[in-house]
């Protein structure tokens, strides 16, 4: 059966900045793509890049209303572009990692009786929450309670070996424990709780969904080994409300990543014209159903660079650490996904940008250009060394507070002898902001190195790294950034852009509902989609990335950026 005829599935994310939808056949082609940004959208809500902020308590979140109306306006402007929604057999979808949505005891209800004359924004909004807003990953009002994570079971690492990860301010167990104690009124008249993207699903379903098996790792409360919640954690977030009630609000977590948890509601079927029959697959979150995107094979990387910065592995190792985060592989039992996360990716290389523009290029300064960004630092030498014997030009740069390392917003430069491997904090030498356009992206990708070459494999007779590096997001589009990238992090075959776009995360869920509904008895993800996907489409090299001199002088770089994040935490705890 043709692609032209045959059947479709939709796959959802749900972004800090946007909504985007997107339609795929059976052979993984893409036939519809609509999105609704949210800032250009949605202008009533006060937002700015998809979210409200309070600077002065140091949180972020968003108004779940707003995902409401962006869900029906995603589905209009699909159905304008003339998709048939009755071929469409399968839903998955993702959501931004951690983020938390608070139904009241009217949601079932609401939700069940969705009338397909009104919008769901109308019908839902406020009455289903008991909290209008949801908090994103970029939120760091949780220190005291990720402390007292930390703390229950005595160390981070007791932590990190239970949940995969060590608390951190972004993830739902802390959310949910800082809900508890600020808004004890309304955490008592909430009936559930879910994830952003059980959020998701759940107004497919027409009830509230469980949480997806890989997403439900980026809380803090899931023990990863024994596959159930931690009774203790739960009790800790409860408080004095109980365990027991806190679990009736999370609900259960089915093991199965691509088993039916229901058909579509009326809802969608009356309104849009969806086929009753239509499945409802597990969502999971972003970082999970970017790794989808592609079939990775072992000792691969995957690169996110848009917003945040995330670096992402399949792996059968289970190696937890403080420093980063292992979560169930979203579809495959046995993998697990190593990640690492950062709050200040895109955001803190457009700062430095726009330095560059002001100073040099009024007209890229208006229009956002990375013309002038990208050719200084092409021209820049390596850690900004004109000699061997220079100092090596190390900076931080965070706009946001940071989550690895855990520190305040601010930026630091410094200078490191390798020789003496004397470190320096100092502006001498410096020449801003056109010394920033490298030192920002060495940053970055130093810290990745730095927190993942204890993971990776030697390639033959190289040293250990990557066996490809492959590159999704906004940032992926920037050949200086991808160049930089393969000199620091190696790739024994190069650096790569997986060429969907922005769309690999909501690509991976469109590929997760093909994988649900039309797998055979025990057939994996990876072979599934492996057999479907035609690399030479989606895949093309874009820069060169092991060689051996830089390989190695990033190397002795490495040590030395490790001690400036233990010079900035130290002065943090001062």
């Amino acid at each position: 059966m043709s692609a032209e005829s045959g059947p479709l599935y939709l796959g959802f994310d749900l972004s800090t900045q946007q909504l985007k939808g997107i339609v795929v056949s059976s052979s993984l082609k893409k036939a519809y793509e609509a999105q609704v940004g949210f800032d250009a959208d949605f202008p009533k809500y006060g937002i700015s890049k998809g979210v409200l902020s309070n600077d002065a308590a140091r949180e972020v979140f968003a108004p779940v209303a707003m995902w409401l109306e962006a869900l029906d306006l995603v589905l209009e402007r699909l159905k304008g572009q003339g998709l048939d929604f009755s071929r469409v057999k399968g839903i998955s979808g993702a959501g931004q990692q951690h983020g938390s949505v608070y139904w009241s005891a009217h949601a079932e209800k609401l939700l069940a009786g969705l009338n397909k004359d009104k919008n769901l924004a109308e019908q839902l909004a406020p009455q289903a929450f008991s909290h209008p807003n949801s908090p994103n990953w970029q939120d760091a009002s949780t220190q005291k309670e990720c402390d007292a994570f930390d703390e229950l079971l005595g160390t981070p690492e007791k932590l990190a070996d239970l949940t995969g990860s060590k608390a951190h301010h972004r993830f739902t167990g802390p959310q949910i424990f800082r809900f508890n104690n600020h808004y004890p009124d309304a955490y008592r008249a909430t009936a559930r709780i879910s994830l952003v993207s059980s959020f998701l699903a759940s107004l497919f379903l027409g009830k509230v969904a469980p949480f997806d098996i890989s997403d439900v790792t980026g809380m803090n409360l899931w023990n990863i080994k024994a596959g159930a919640w931690n009774e203790d954690l739960l009790a800790l977030t409860a408080g004095k409300d109980g365990a027991e009630e806190l679990k009736k609000k999370l609900g259960d977590v089915p093991e199965d990543g691509g088993g039916s948890w229901g058909p579509v509601h009326k809802y969608f079927v009356e309104r849009y014209g969806f086929n009753p029959a239509c499945v409802v697959t597990p969502f999971t979150g972003d970082n999970p159903s970017t790794i989808l995107a592609l079939p990775l094979r072992a000792n691969d990387a995957m690169v996110s660079l848009g917003t945040s910065t995330t670096f992402l592995m399949s792996t059968p190792k289970y190696k937890p650490d403080p420093a980063y985060h292992f979560m169930n592989h979203p579809t495959t039992p046995g993998l697990y996904m190593f990640m690492l996360c950062y709050k200040n990716g895109g955001l803190a290389r457009e700062k430095v940008r726009n330095a560059i523009n002001e100073k040099h290029d009024p007209r890229g300064a208006s229009t956002g250009s990375w013309e002038k960004y990208d050719h200084i630092a092409a021209e820049t030498p390596a850690l900004g060394q004109k000699g061997p014997n220079d100092a090596m030009k190390m900076g931080l740069y965070f706009p946001r507070p940071e989550i690895v390392p855990n520190v305040a917003a601010g930026e630091w430069h410094f200078n490191y002898d390798l020789q003496s491997k004397k470190l320096e904090e100092s502006e001498s030498g410096w020449n801003h902001p056109d010394d920033d356009a490298r030192a920002i992206i060495e940053s970055q990708m130093l810290s990745l190195r730095l927190r993942s070459e204890g993971l990776v494999e030697a390639a033959g007779d190289l040293p250990p790294q990557p066996r490809r590096v492959y590159l999704v997001g906004g940032g992926s589009k920037n050949p200086t950034l991808a160049k930089i990238a393969g000199e620091i992090l190696g790739g024994a075959e190069g650096i790569y852009r997986l060429d969907v776009g922005d769309n690999a995360c909501a690509l991976g869920s469109a590929y997760k509902a093909v994988w649900a509904v039309e797998r055979n008895p025990g057939q994996t993800f990876e072979q599934l989609i492996g057999s479907r996907w035609d690399e030479a489409k989606f895949v093309k090299k874009i820069a060169d990335g092991y060689r051996k001199e830089l390989f190695e002088l990033y190397g002795h770089a490495v040590k030395g950026f490790d001690q400036v994040e233990k010079r900035v935490l130290e002065q943090q705890k001062a």
